[in-house]
């Protein structure tokens, strides 16, 4: 598939990373509990026109290997100054142009023939999915933790400009005509709480690629989890796959759809607006944790990875805009069933060889998609006659041998072993963080959401859930299994689990300086351990959390205790909403408008500039 009808090729990848100084950048390093763990880890990929040569971006192996089609031999292997989390082809087919991720991020971009290194592109913070113009003069990058769009001119190898998106932008398209660049945010920018009348979802910004003008696309409410974002051949539409949550109901049962579905949602492009968005489920047998999404270059097929269920959802593209989708196929939330179909799935459903499919590119009939966790390609043939003949396996190295860190990482990811494949661990903890929405468990009775909260240093600061209801994590995780997944799995399964949620490492803020507080920070930092306003007495360092409950009057009407759990502030830049219920968005309408250990005067002894460097130090954190 060419670039010029603005499909994926490139995705952000949930690697857990270890960041190391080389040279003068911060790379990143996947994290190996057991030095005996050696994985490619594929996560995007892209087809020379001429679809002779497949180039895979390998996470893990922090490499990118050539593929000589269709035979499926790894001729070469390029190693890269970081996580390649994202590779596309310069649209004349000579430059190969890899995002490698880090706090200080750069764009490789190599000789497509030979792999020489023909020039280094500095970018943001975890930058991700390499999206060339039509014309190939620009590039755009998305820079996750940034917020913001890079623009590159790639004659002069420079950024130009910055664009500002959500948050956390992890994909974007670009129309044929170059002109309309579509970003997908992965998550939600809102508050969650229950005096929140708003939606809580994340969004499509949309820009001119000339003014730079922006727009944002709202998605329904409950929306959230965005991983890949494409547009029709034509330009008239575009496709971003995501989850929808039914975060506003009681999960006490995750059949038919109940706590997440799995969807595309529609874009007309040319009026700025949402279409619909349309299920991949069926009724008793979900999709989970679709990824990329890719058009064929006639225009017909739009493709769909699902790297919960390890298969590829297909849909002829007449039928994805039809009036029997939007009316058969689009999840109705909050009402009783809450995935009604009023008829059989227009999906075509392909099991896929190996396990967690996330990018994927295509190239004449034939779909590659990458297999993270079998350091496989799968093939998929869409003008095979006979089931048997359409799909087929590339090995990019020897079958790999999951240690008890990389299999636990493998069984968060994997819906198949929830009731009807609804779900994963990794639906409402994305990259094993937050999706950013309040969920009402009954592990404390009902009407009384709190927020998801990250996964990082979960079994190093008990108890779990806001009110302590799980005296440690591992016992969190067992539940999570029986009560969420509805699950019965083996005890060496959520054991796994644990070994992997207890490798988990933070990402360096990007607040941070050279890997360094600023200025701001290092004021702020000696504010918050000063007796004037001792946020530590609560937050102590280095876990930033006492492991205490406490009483800070944010007890809402709907809640049955006044006592909460104080949670670790590490990586709280990327945690928001704030408070048990997400009723703060930002940390500084936290610590202003609520107060938060500030009460009794303290605010007030406080100047603008000390607030702001207070702000700086717990978002550097």
């Amino acid at each position: 598939m060419s670039r010029r009808h603005g499909c994926k090729f490139g995705r952000t990848v949930g690697v857990l990373m270890l960041w190391l100084p080389v040279a003068d950048a911060m790379i990143p390093q996947a994290r190996a509990a057991d030095e005996t763990e050696r994985y490619l880890g594929p996560s995007a990929l892209v087809a020379s026109a001429d679809a002779r040569t497949l180039y895979v971006a390998c996470a893990d192996a922090r490499q990118v290997a050539w593929v000589t089609l269709p035979g499926g031999e790894v001729s070469r292997r390029v190693a890269v100054p970081g996580e390649p989390s994202g590779v596309a082809l310069s649209p004349d087919g000579t430059k190969l142009i890899v995002t490698c991720a880090a706090p200080q991020s750069a764009i490789a971009v190599l000789d497509a023939a030979s792999g020489r290194m023909l020039a280094t592109i500095p970018a943001g913070h975890s930058a991700v999915d390499a999206t060339p113009s039509p014309d190939g003069t620009r590039l755009y990058v998305c820079n996750r933790f940034d917020n913001n769009v890079s623009v590159i001119d790639l004659l002069a190898a420079k950024e130009t400009a910055r664009v500002a998106a959500v948050r956390e932008p992890v994909a974007a398209a670009v129309t044929p005509d170059g002109r309309t660049v579509l970003v997908a945010n992965h998550l939600p920018n809102t508050r969650t709480d229950s005096a929140f009348k708003g939606d809580s979802a994340a969004a499509v910004s949309i820009f001119d690629a000339q003014s730079f003008a922006t727009a944002t696309i709202e998605l329904p409410d409950g929306s959230n989890g965005l991983r890949g974002i494409c547009t029709s051949p034509d330009g008239t539409h575009a496709f971003a796959t995501h989850l929808l949550s039914n975060f506003r109901m009681v999960p006490f049962r995750v059949d038919t759809g109940w706590i997440n579905v799995n969807v595309v949602s529609i874009i007309d492009v040319p009026q700025r607006k949402l279409l619909g968005t349309i299920g991949l489920d069926e009724f008793y047998l979900g999709a989970a944790n679709p990824w990329d999404v890719a058009c064929t270059d006639d225009g017909r097929w739009v493709c769909v990875s699902l790297s919960g269920t390890h298969e590829l959802n297909i849909i002829d593209r007449a039928d994805l805009l039809g009036k029997d989708a939007l009316r058969t196929m689009s999840p109705m939330m909050g009402v009783w069933p809450i995935y009604p179909s009023l008829g059989a799935s227009l999906w075509s459903r392909i099991k896929l060889p190996g396990n967690g499919p996330r990018g994927l590119t295509i190239a004449g009939t034939k779909v590659y998609v990458a297999e993270y966790f079998s350091d496989s390609i799968a093939v998929v043939d869409l003008a095979a006659a006979e089931d048997e003949d359409r799909v087929s396996s590339i090995a990019l190295g020897p079958p790999p041998k999951p240690t008890p860190r990389r299999r636990g990482e493998m069984l968060f990811h994997d819906a198949t072993i929830c009731y009807q494949h609804w779900q994963s661990c990794a639906s409402c903890h994305p990259d094993a963080r937050a999706d950013g929405l309040n969920w009402d468990l009954m592990n404390d009775a009902v009407g009384n959401p709190k927020n998801t909260k990250s996964m990082v240093l979960a079994h190093e600061t008990p108890p779990a859930m806001a009110e302590g209801v799980r005296m440690t994590a591992e016992e969190a995780v067992r539940s999570g299994l029986t009560h969420i997944l509805f699950a019965v799995q083996p005890e060496q399964d959520a054991a796994d689990i644990d070994t992997y949620l207890k490798s988990l490492t933070a990402v360096p803020s990007p607040r941070l300086v050279e890997g360094q507080l600023s200025p701001s920070a290092e004021r702020g930092r000696q504010l918050f351990h000063s007796p004037q306003v001792a946020c530590n007495s609560c937050h102590p360092a280095p876990r930033y959390t006492d492991l205490k409950p406490h009483n800070v009057g944010t007890r809402s009407p709907h809640e049955y205790m006044e006592r909460f759990d104080t949670p670790t502030l590490t990586e709280v830049w990327r945690t928001a909403p704030y408070l048990h219920d997400g009723r703060y968005v930002t940390i500084r309408e936290l610590l202003v408008e609520g107060r938060h250990g500030l009460s009794g005067g303290r605010l007030e002894a406080l100047s603008a500039q000390q607030i702001e460097d207070l702000i700086e130090f717990v978002l550097s954190l």
